[in-house]
């Protein structure tokens, strides 16, 4: 295979989502209002939700465990250590929301299937910028408790897209993936949910990664989201530069999927209408 060919290839995926991105932006538009249609603050829930949560955290992982980060970044005190805590879980429920979501995307919108002009592919695309706008929420919750507590917000916080955007694209390759297949295998929710609690558990949100042994601190890099929480919180609360080198490789990763994702959702569309 030529170089050219393989560049060709590698555009399609980039070429149809510049073309579907303003129906994929329109459609989360609409999936974020329908979602808060009828109730009595409307879209203000996505802004209270994440609110209210980090209030839980610091309460119990901060007053009842009396838990503690280690090595802190400004005062070690406890809304300090829901902070920490709560930057990890914003990286995490986007990536949960994706995940859990995405096998029951293609079925959730059946009638879809048959409508040969519509493309199916924004689907997923839209489950993923639906978690984004909530992640983005939560980070204004976040940002607004940095400044009573710390005073400031880093100037390194302006790394955010370099940081999140791996992490998009990751989770649009695994959205093309799963709905393509949950579309065929119908327990794959079920299978995908306690993994997507592993994932929770097994990455530095509740625990600093060098609380771990050494042997382990490796293995850990293999969880899809601990590399995006560690630098989101460099750069975002502790105020460092990010790590190139360790995002490099998560870009890499990300854009592999992106690709494998896309390419395999393609591949196998033309069955969805037999199932369905």
């Amino acid at each position: 295979m030529s170089a050219y060919t393989i560049t060709t290839t590698a555009q399609k995926p980039i070429n149809k989502f510049r073309k579907n991105l303003s129906l994929a932006i329109q459609l989360t538009q609409r999936e974020i209002s329908g979602r808060y249609k009828g109730s009595f603050l409307g879209v203000g829930w996505s802004l209270l939700t994440p609110l209210f949560m980090l209030t839980v955290y610091t309460f119990v992982f901060g007053s009842i465990f009396q838990g503690r980060w280690g090595e802190t970044v400004q005062t070690g005190s406890m809304i300090e250590f829901a902070i920490i805590l709560f930057g990890g879980l914003i990286i995490y429920q986007m990536f949960s929301d994706v995940i859990t979501q995405c096998p029951g995307v293609v079925i959730g919108h059946s009638g879809f299937v048959k409508k040969v002009v519509f493309p199916l592919e924004v689907l997923p695309v839209v489950t993923a910028f639906t978690a984004l706008f909530h992640a983005l929420v939560a980070m204004l919750v976040l940002f607004a408790v940095m400044l009573y507590e710390f005073r400031f917000i880093p100037v390194t916080a302006l790394f955010i897209p370099v940081v999140l955007l791996p992490l998009l694209l990751l989770v649009i390759g695994l959205a093309w993936l799963f709905s393509a297949l949950g579309v065929f295998f119908r327990d794959l929710g079920q299978i995908l949910t306690p993994i997507v609690t592993a994932c929770l558990f097994l990455a530095p949100i509740f625990f600093p990664s060098k609380a771990l042994p050494e042997w382990i601190q490796p293995l850990v890099l293999f969880n899809p989201i601990t590399i995006p929480v560690l630098e989101f919180r460099r750069t975002v609360i502790a105020g460092d530069l990010p790590d190139w080198g360790l995002l490099g490789i998560y870009y890499c990763v990300a854009i592999t999927i992106f690709f494998i994702g896309y390419f395999f959702f393609q591949k196998t569309r033309k069955g969805f209408a037999d199932v369905l």
